[in-house]
């Protein structure tokens, strides 16, 4: 268990090893609650769908995905 200090303005640092291992970095969302008397903090997690977002913008991905699926068909068949 690790101990931080409270700033003036209410301010916790969380601990670069835990940041690190939770993925949390700058601007980074977390939700916080209180449970009998224990602060809770549950990071948003990065949704890895959401980075794709655009990069087939203008093309129809489900023509792509089907493309991509008959090759990986055919591989599977040949092997």
């Amino acid at each position: 268990m690790k101990k931080v200090t409270v700033s003036k303005k209410g301010q916790i640092v969380i601990p670069s090893k835990i940041r690190h291992k939770l993925g949390i970095d700058e601007g980074s969302k977390i939700d916080i609650t209180e449970k009998e008397g224990k602060l809770i903090l549950i990071p948003h997690l990065k949704n890895p769908i959401l980075k794709l977002r655009g990069k087939y913008k203008g093309r129809k991905l489900t023509e792509k995905l089907l493309k991509e699926r008959r090759v990986d068909d055919k591989k599977n068949f040949l092997t």
